[in-house]
């Protein structure tokens, strides 16, 4: 929260009290499409995947890395079943605040401008995929990935990444081997 705005000591009372922590194994589902997401929530630890069932097969719409905040945010704030799927890629340890706790906070100034600033961050990170995604092959997004989250790449499965680029296993493995010549 510092990274984004100042926290003093009592309202830091305030918004920790209000979060839990979680562990989730490997494998893990946090969030099933078509239940409702009761949670906003910080990722200490770990690697999540948000993924979609389409035609049998998965398909990875992003991940999140650690540290940073996360939720299904249609499905938490409008209280409707989640479209998509939140898999834990890692052991991971996540703080969680329930949709009551996130509207008792949303009294504090400061919650308020954080949640602002973290809004605006995803929805500019949405474009930048959305961007990406009509304008970029799918070699120049793996490029793309190795330039900017190289370490992302080593952490997530063949299989998670071919499906997050919309290509094969085997297509994948064609543009990892061309690029290292």
């Amino acid at each position: 929260m510092q990274q984004y705005v100042t926290v003093s000591h009592e309202d830091w009372l305030l918004i920790s009290n209000k979060f839990s922590a979680k562990r989730y194994q490997k494998g893990t589902l946090l969030l099933e499409q078509g239940k409702t997401c009761d949670h906003l929530s910080f990722l200490e630890t770990g690697l999540l995947r948000f993924f979609i069932w389409k035609d049998g097969e998965t398909a990875t719409k992003f991940f999140t890395e650690a540290p940073y905040m996360f939720t299904s945010q249609r499905s938490f704030n409008q209280r409707e079943p989640a479209k998509e799927n939140i898999e834990a890629l890692e052991d991971s340890l996540v703080w969680q605040l329930s949709f009551q706790g996130q509207q008792e906070l949303l009294r504090l100034s400061v919650w308020r401008t954080f949640a602002d600033k973290i809004t605006q961050e995803v929805q500019f990170f949405t474009e930048n995929i959305l961007e990406e995604l009509q304008n970029e092959t799918a070699e120049n997004r793996y490029n793309l990935l190795l330039k900017h989250r190289p370490e992302l790449v080593r952490r997530v499965p063949l299989k998670h990444l071919a499906s997050y680029l919309g290509i094969t296993q085997q297509s994948l493995s064609r543009i990892r081997r061309n690029i290292s010549r």
